[in-house]
């Protein structure tokens, strides 16, 4: 009997390292409720272009799904290849509509199938594993998951959040680990801290991160003056990107230095079609100093769009640039002055010791 179970025993052991690993499952971003914009990291998996990547996902704006997320200039043509040379990965911004605690793509992307086609072919090889055959089935009321007709159009509900982190207003990126990452490495690059991304996300070990595993990363947005009544008051930006709002009249980026959004007109609309956006004399945007310790910058705080009327909207915003003693901040020296200076307060010292001796001379030869 027991000789007889070895070979077996064998068998089934030789043929364990052939079954393929289990594969990183999507993730269901967790989503209170309400609608946001979101952004997704999208590696292409062949040679494409930004005209191709716009399709697949159902984007409405090339300008602002695309070029502004990834900030490339608004001239930058459909037709640009991708990967870019400078970077494999490529931000989408999607709009997200939170239901039963959890967050989708809203309506899109839709997808048609092809001849050849299958659920996990869709979700793993198209979309990237950012969803699961599974999730695809359920989103379009599919009884059999295993069989879809060629031409039929499946809604692909890709994740997404539009919840506050720690109290403040992120925009959440949806991105799939690199083999060899970390929940270290992630959260330094995007500029979290690794007990945010495991609590996001659920993570128990920080050191079992799977490649392809999809991860909710929080992305600092800019503060901003936009008021609370405004159609886009939920306006998030993130660090190295910008957003067209105000009906594409006004672009918005955000910078890490001030970490306040910075907005201007868009250049290159006619303006005729967006009104003038000004703080008496002064245009959106611009910045005047009327003393050495104020600058007044012409804010951007909204927009209306009634019946009637388009209206974008400013405010004059005073910031100090002094102490509190009302004394403006003095400019830190330079390596180079600061040795200068060093140099100058050694040859004073030197001339004042050279000086106490000849007093002391002075006064032995007068004894003499």
């Amino acid at each position: 009997m027991t000789s007889s179970l070895h070979p077996l025993l064998l068998q089934l052991l030789l043929l364990l390292p052939l079954s393929p690993p289990p594969s990183a499952s999507a993730a269901r971003f967790a989503c209170g409720g309400g609608t946001c914009q979101s952004l997704l990291g999208y590696a292409p998996p062949n040679a494409t272009t930004l005209a191709e990547v716009k399709s697949l996902f159902q984007l409405r704006s090339l300008r602002g799904s695309l070029l502004a997320p990834n900030s490339l200039p608004l001239s930058t043509p459909s037709s640009l290849p991708l990967p870019l040379p400078a970077a494999s990965l490529l931000r989408l911004r999607l709009p997200c509509s939170c239901s039963r605690g959890v967050g989708a793509s809203f309506r899109r992307p839709l997808y048609m199938v092809k001849a050849g086609d299958t659920l996990d072919a869709i979700a793993r090889g198209t979309f990237a594993g950012f969803v699961t055959s599974g999730e695809i089935a359920a989103a379009n009321n599919l009884s059999d998951p295993n069989r879809v007709a060629v031409g039929q159009q499946l809604y692909v509900p890709l994740p997404c959040s539009c919840d506050a982190v720690g109290g403040e207003e992120v925009v959440h990126y949806a991105h799939a680990v690199a083999a060899g990452s970390s929940v270290a490495r992630i959260a330094a690059e995007f500029g979290t801290t690794e007990e945010t991304l495991m609590r996001l996300n659920g993570i128990k070990d920080p050191n079992g991160l799977q490649a392809g595993q999809i991860l909710d990363v929080p992305l600092r947005a800019c503060s901003s003056s936009i008021s609370s009544t405004s159609i886009d008051r939920n306006l998030r930006v993130p660090n190295g990107s910008y957003i067209l709002t105000a009906n594409n009249c006004v672009l918005c980026s955000c910078s890490s230095s001030s970490w306040q959004l910075d907005c201007h007109p868009t250049q290159g609309i006619s303006s005729s079609t967006c009104p003038a956006a000004m703080c008496g004399n002064m245009y959106l945007g611009n910045t005047s100093s009327s003393s050495p310790c104020e600058r007044a910058t012409c804010a951007y705080t909204g927009y209306t769009n009634k019946t009637s009327s388009f209206a974008i909207l400013t405010n004059l915003t005073i910031q100090s640039l002094c102490n509190t003693s009302g004394a403006p901040p003095l400019s830190q020296p330079t390596s180079g002055a600061a040795l200068r200076l060093g140099l100058q307060g050694v040859k004073l010292t030197e001339l004042l010791i050279f000086f106490h001796i000849a007093l002391l001379c002075l006064a032995f030869l007068s004894r003499c």
